[in-house]
C-alpha cells in the first residue's frame, strides 16, 4: 500500500495537507501535564519516575495498572474519553508498547489506530510535543557493517518487535506533516537496568530518561536540513553500540553515560 492509500483508507487526509514549511518550536513548551502511555511496560514507569521529579506526568494503559503516578485506563479509542485524556497536558511520551501476550495483528491496530486517535485529540488540544519510542530492530536488516544513519529507510521484518512501530512512525509522520505539534521518534533498542546489561542494540534506563527528557524540552537544532516538524533520533549506550547516537548529541545534547534528565 502506498502513502497516498494509507492517508485516505485511515482519514489521515483530514489533518495532513500540504503545508510542510512549519519549524520546531523554541524547545520547553511551558507548563501542563505529560502523558506516557503504555504505563504496563517496564520503560512506562521508569520514565514516570524520572520525569516525574519536576513535572506532573500522567500515565495511560489500556489495561488497569498500579502505580504511585496519576493515572487513567484507555484504550484510546476515536471516542470522547481519549480527548479528555489529553486536556492540561503539554506534551505526549507514546511509548506504544505491546500487552503480555498481544497478538500481531492487535499491536498493529494498536499502533496505527490508536495512535491515530491519540494524535488526532491531541491535535485538538494544547498539545506542543509528542515523543513517540520507536525500536532499532527495523534497521537491524542492514549489513552490520555498514553505518545505518536516521535518514536511511527503514527495512522492518514482519516481527512483533519492529512492524508495528514501523507503522506507527508512518502513522506520527501524517500529523507532523500537517505542522500540528512537534513530533521526535527516539529509536532505541532493549532496554536495560544499567551498563552491566548492554549489547550493541540497547541503552540504559537512566539514558533513556535523560534523552526523552531533551527531546520534550529542547530545541531541535539541525543547520543542514530543514527538520519541518518531524525529527528521527538513533539512541544507544556505550562504546560498542551498533547504531551511533551521534545525530541525538548534536541535536539533542544527549551524551551516554551523563545521567537522567528532568523535564
Amino acid at each position: 500500500m502506498n502513502r497516498r492509500t494509507f492517508v485516505r483508507n485511515t482519514g489521515l487526509a483530514a489533518v495532513s495537507g500540504s503545508a510542510v514549511s512549519c519549524g520546531f518550536g523554541g524547545g520547553d513548551a511551558g507548563p501542563g501535564r505529560i502523558l506516557i502511555t503504555s504505563a504496563e511496560h517496564r520503560l512506562s514507569q521508569v520514565l514516570a519516575d524520572g520525569l516525574g521529579a519536576a513535572q506532573s506526568v500522567l500515565l495511560t494503559s489500556r489495561e488497569p495498572v498500579e502505580t504511585s503516578h496519576l493515572f487513567t485506563q484507555s484504550d484510546l479509542g476515536h471516542e470522547e474519553p481519549t480527548s479528555a485524556l489529553v486536556e492540561g497536558v503539554r506534551a505526549i511520551v507514546h511509548v506504544g508498547a505491546a500487552l503480555p501476550g498481544e497478538d500481531l495483528h492487535s499491536q498493529i491496530d494498536h499502533l496505527t489506530r490508536g495512535t491515530y486517535n491519540l494524535l488526532l485529540a491531541a491535535s485538538e488540544a494544547d498539545v506542543h510535543r509528542v515523543v513517540f519510542i520507536s525500536t532499532l530492530e527495523m534497521m537491524t536488516a542492514y549489513n552490520p557493517d555498514f553505518l545505518v544513519e536516521e535518514r536511511w529507510r527503514p527495512r522492518p521484518s514482519l516481527s512483533a518487535q519492529a512492524l508495528p512501530k514501523y507503522l506507527g512512525e508512518f502513522t506520527c509522520r501524517e500529523f507532523a506533516r500537517a505542522c500540528k505539534f512537534d513530533i521526535v521518534v527516539l529509536r532505541i533498542g532493549q532496554v536495560v537496568a544499567s551498563s552491566d546489561s548492554l549489547t550493541p542494540l540497547s541503552v540504559t534506563e537512566e539514558d533513556a530518561v535523560q534523552v526523552v527528557s531533551l527531546a520534550l524540552n529542547g530545541k531541535v537544532e539541525d543547520n543542514a536540513q530543514s527538520l519541518g516538524r518531524w525529527a528521527v533520533f538513533h539512541v544507544s549506550s556505550g562504546p560498542d553500540a551498533r547504531f551511533s547516537s551521534l545525530r541525538a548529541n548534536g541535536m539533542l545534547g544527549y551524551e551516554s553515560g551523563v545521567g537522567g534528565g528532568t523535564a
